[in-house]
Parts: C-alpha cells; structure tokens; sequence
C-alpha cells in the first residue's frame, strides 16, 4: 500500500532519479514514481558510455572539448563542477557494483568518441547505460527507505505561492490521488516522445517541462534538441535503433551511395548530422551508409556485440557490409531551468537530468556527458535537500481531482504545449 507522505519524492527511475535516492540515508523516506516500467527509461538506452577526467592534465581539454561541442553557450560553473565531480561519481558506481570494461592487466579501458580530443569514455561493450541503470534499480530495490512505483503517472505538482508540496498521480487504474512532500525532484526525461523519428522511449514527452510552464516555473533552451546523427534507417513506425557515437569514434566510416567518406566522422554530433542531411540532398536518398568493417571483427563483436545482433536481426551483417543510417532526435539540452544544486525557480522543487537545464551542455551534448551529468547533479541535489534549509512547504489542501479525470485529454494537451514553446522558441 502507498503511503501518502514522504521525505523526497522522485519522478523517473532513470539514471538520475535512482541515483538521487540513492544518496539519502536510510531515515529518509523516499517514493519514485514512474509511467511505466522501471526500466523502461532512456538510461537504460545509452549505448557509448559515460566520460571521466583522466587525471589533471585532461582537465582543459576536457572542459573544451564539451564548450566547443556546446558552440560556448555552455555554463562554465556547471562544466567544471561535472567534470571536477566525475572521478568520485565513477569511483562509486564500481563500488556499486557497475563492470566497466578493463584491460588485460586490469586496468579500466576507455574509448573514444566524436569531438573528444582523446579516449576518456568508459564503457561495458555497447550498453553501457543498462549496465549503470540497472544496477542502480536493483542498489534501490534493496534499500528499506525506497518505495519504487511503477506505471504510476504525475499528473500534476502540488503548488502555492510559488512552492512546491507534492505531485498528483494516477496509477495504473487511472485512480488519482496525491502524494505530499516538501521535495519533489524532477527526473523524467526529455521529449523524444513527441516526435516522429526518435531514439527515446515514446512515454516520455517531456511532461515536466509542461507542468512547469504551467505553475511559471522558469525553463530554458527549450529550442536546443539534438539529433543523434546515426540512427538504423527504418521505414516502420516507433523507436529508431541508435548505432552509438563509439561505432565512429573506434573508426566506422560514413559513406554516399558511391561508397565515398563525405565528412570528418569525429566531428560534434549537430555538425555531422548537418552534413549528413545535405549527402542525402546531394545523393537523392533517404539514408546514407555506415560502415563498421574498419573496426575489425574482433572489435565489432566484443565491443558493440548488441549492435551486431540488432542489425543483424533487421537483415544486415555488419561484418560484410555497410548499413543504412539516417539522423533521429535524441537529445534535449533544454529543459526546467536548475542550478548548481538541481533547484528550480520553485521552493522544493528540484530538476535533474534531461528533464532539467543547469547549462552544462550548451546548444548541443558532447557525447557522453549525459549519463555523468545526470549522476553529479542529482547527487547534488540529494546534497541540498539534506544539508540546507528545510522548505516550507505550500500548505495547499484544496485541491479539486476532478479537473485530472480526464488523462488522456491532460496528456495531449501537455505535448502539444511542449511541442508549441520548443518550436515557438526557435
């Protein structure tokens, strides 16, 4: 039975969710909520890896290496406070009990991807993201603190006089009813589901952002939506299959429909995806090629064995020849506006992941920051909901559940929202 009070609540069992409730201590009630499956978030999608400063000396190539790939739209104080905490969030996650990928003397291995100036990408072969994420759901399913609710959807925050004291739900019956809380942290993602061609999950469509819009919560970039430029070209609806930015940073080539490299592989995923498009212009199709043969067979079937297997189950052997890729929406830079601690312009209410906006990634994501970014800053705000001032709560008691009985009609308009001020702001 759900209880109706709580120490923290958490929306999203992604990355940045699991680990937030994961940093509170056993006399902390916690309650994440998610909309479907605990694993079904886009954590668990992330294939390529997630980046960690390799000692002091990478430390400025590093920070300019993710200020470039964010054309230097990128918040400084942010950038160096995700690349300063890396080594103790992965020293972590090893203690956790996540297996990256090591050398033969043991050592840990990296890989490297496009718009790194060198290898600093950790990895466990090409699902790196379910490696981190399910252990994380399974560290949270032991811990006698943390209730965890699946297809249990936020409908709505509890708010007043600009603070935040619950979130309003339904559950799989469509039951509503609320939850209280003086912390409500915002971990559900980004906007994959209202497009068309996506890599994201398509329950998630960026709800929070339209609740905040909603109560005048500040968001911000909501126009910065990166599109992952090698996704399996498919005709069929639904998710498309990405072949990660690791393919190309180990040496895959792009080729034309005359078998010709067009473009720098390692160049930031926004500038590839631009020279893709106009390949596609040029040549008259609907896809260019990637070719993984470069790599090796050794490398393509230890390194990348889901890939081989993916596209091998759509009809293509990656060993013998090139596959048909096309660029697909996959990231949002946008989101709830958040500081350095995850806080949003709401008393209480936190944002954390691809569901906030601290700044850190500027006007498009260097490749593989996103799993480390969400890991820091919801740590972070772990940090501010234990350690400063406790929040006042909104004292709202009146509220009217009728207005929520019609889900369906609530989450069409939610997309439409979003989908209006992303490309109104433009």
């Amino acid at each position: 039975m759900m209880n109706t009070v709580y120490d923290v609540i958490i929306v999203g069992t992604g990355a940045a969710g699991l680990f937030c409730a994961l940093n509170f201590p056993e006399t902390k009630k916690v309650c994440i909520i998610t909309k479907r499956r605990a694993d079904e978030s886009d954590s668990f999608l992330a294939q390529g890896g997630i980046c960690m400063l390799r000692g002091e000396e990478d430390y400025e190539d590093y920070f300019e290496d993710t200020m470039r790939a964010g054309h230097y739209e990128n918040n400084k104080k942010t950038v160096d406070l995700m690349i300063r905490s890396s080594n103790l969030v992965i020293r972590e996650l090893i203690r956790l009990g996540v297996r990256f990928e090591r050398d033969e003397s043991g050592k840990l291995a990296f890989t490297k991807e496009g718009a790194h100036s060198q290898p600093r990408i950790l990895f466990h072969e090409d699902i790196t993201g379910k490696e981190i994420t399910s252990t994380l759901l399974e560290c949270a399913k032991k811990k006698s603190n943390i209730e965890i609710y699946e297809y249990t959807t936020m409908l709505d925050i509890v708010c007043n006089d600009n603070a935040c004291g619950g979130v309003v739900i339904a559950d799989e019956a469509n039951n509503i009813s609320i939850l209280r809380s003086n912390n409500v942290v915002l971990a559900c993602g980004g906007i994959g589901g209202i497009y068309k061609n996506s890599t994201n999950f398509a329950h998630i469509t960026g709800d929070a952002i339209a609740i905040a819009l909603k109560h005048g919560v500040e968001v911000e970039n909501l126009n910065y939506v990166q599109i992952h430029p090698t996704t399996l070209f498919s005709r069929n609806k639904g998710r498309r299959f990405l072949i990660s930015e690791s393919v190309r940073g180990e040496g895959a080539w792009l080729l034309n429909k005359a078998g010709e490299r067009f473009t720098d592989e390692l160049q930031p995923r926004d500038v590839v995806s631009h020279a893709i498009w106009k390949q596609m212009e040029i040549d008259g199709t609907e896809h260019v090629w990637e070719d993984l043969r470069p790599l090796g067979r050794d490398v393509i079937l230890q390194h990348f064995p889901h890939i081989y297997k993916q596209c091998k189950d759509e009809g293509y052997d990656v060993l013998v020849e090139p596959i048909p890729v096309v660029p697909a929406q996959h990231y949002h830079m946008g989101g709830v506006k958040a500081d350095l601690a995850g806080r949003t312009s709401m008393e209480g209410l936190y944002a954390v992941g691809e569901a906030g906006c601290n700044g850190v990634h500027g006007r498009n994501r260097l490749a593989s920051n996103s799993l480390l970014e969400s890991l820091v800053f919801a740590q972070r705000a772990a940090d501010d909901i234990m350690f400063s001032r406790e929040h006042r709560g909104c004292g709202e008691d009146n509220i009217d559940l009728s207005e929520y009985e019609d889900i369906d009609g609530l989450f069409r308009e939610y997309k439409n929202i979003v989908l209006t001020e992303t490309e109104r702001r433009g």
